[in-house]
């Protein structure tokens, strides 16, 4: 089985922790050691991952050198994919114990420049702040920011991707037994120029949509959005939240999910399935339980069978 594996943000960065190497390495060993045991059951697999707190940070960084010579969105999530892809990479290794090939690859994602959303940015970036210091950030740098549950925090345009070129270089990859990563913080950004020429635009793309697009344009058997919480819940955060286990993507689009956490995985999640893949969300820890069906939620056409 052809598996995509997506990553989601919390593996690299918990909230209240540092951003600093040390911890970040120390939760991608234990997502590393998570996602080993699939490609140990025997199945191929692709990682894609986030890259929200990176991308932030190096923003910040830039801008407190030098604000006239700070490098755009582009730029900084092709940095952020080299620096969280070695990270991966060489967990997995490690947890693999080197007799399995794994590699890396900066991933261009084509998006529309039309899109709505450079016209009304939703994406969370960087660290998180009170309410007051997010403002007075946004006076100085000019951010756009919204509440990410008790936090505020910046937000970035996230257009849809359109097409992923370097799918070609996936197939090679995946053709010599490689564990592939890639469109790492949901790929470059990328718009396609009169010419057919390619160049970097200013966004962040969401990596559950570019993992969903993904893994229906190699022929992925499967979607594993992976986080921080055992299932989709019904009543999340109330003392009636139960976990829902099946549905079919005309259900899951009918679910009222929030747009800063679970909205865009149910959104991913549905978009797959409709196409006649089989879709998990769960706990990280969880991944090959969530594969085979024993854990998480499952989102396909026909989601009471079991797998």
């Amino acid at each position: 089985m052809l598996v995509v594996a997506a990553v989601g943000g919390n593996a690299l960065l918990q909230r209240g922790q540092p951003l600093t190497a040390e911890a970040q390495r120390a939760n991608v060993r234990e997502a590393a050691a998570s996602l080993a045991r699939i490609v140990q059951a025997g199945h191929r697999m692709i990682v894609t991952h986030g890259n929200g707190p990176q991308v932030g940070l190096l923003a910040l960084q830039g801008a407190a050198y030098k604000p006239d010579e700070s490098f755009p969105l582009d730029v900084l999530g092709a940095e952020t994919e080299g620096m969280i892809g070695y990270l991966i990479e060489q967990e997995l290794e490690n947890s693999l114990g080197h007799d399995h090939a794994v590699a890396t690859l900066l991933t261009q994602v084509v998006v529309d420049p039309k899109d709505p959303t450079f016209r009304t940015p939703t994406k969370f970036v960087g660290p998180t702040y009170t309410e007051d210091e997010a403002r007075a950030r946004a006076r100085s740098s000019g951010w756009s920011i919204a509440q990410d549950g008790q936090f505020w925090r910046r937000v970035v345009p996230s257009p849809r991707p359109v097409e992923i070129p370097d799918l070609r270089v996936v197939r090679l990859l995946l053709d010599q037994g490689v564990t592939v990563i890639c469109a790492g913080g949901g790929g470059i950004p990328v718009i396609r120029r009169p010419d057919d020429s390619m160049i970097g635009i200013e966004a962040v793309i969401d990596k559950d949509d570019a993992s969903a697009l993904l893994a229906a344009d190699i022929g992925a058997d499967a979607l594993l959005l992976l986080t921080d919480v055992d299932a989709v819940f019904d009543n999340f955060g109330t003392d009636a939240a139960t976990p829902i286990r099946y549905l079919t993507p005309d259900q899951g689009r009918a679910l009222a999910m929030p747009q800063g956490s679970m909205g865009p995985k149910i959104r991913a999640a549905c978009d797959f399935a409709d196409r006649g893949g089989a879709s998990g969300i769960g706990r990280l820890a969880d991944a090959l339980a969530i594969l085979e069906g024993t854990s998480g939620t499952r989102i396909a056409q026909t989601p009471a069978e079991e797998p």
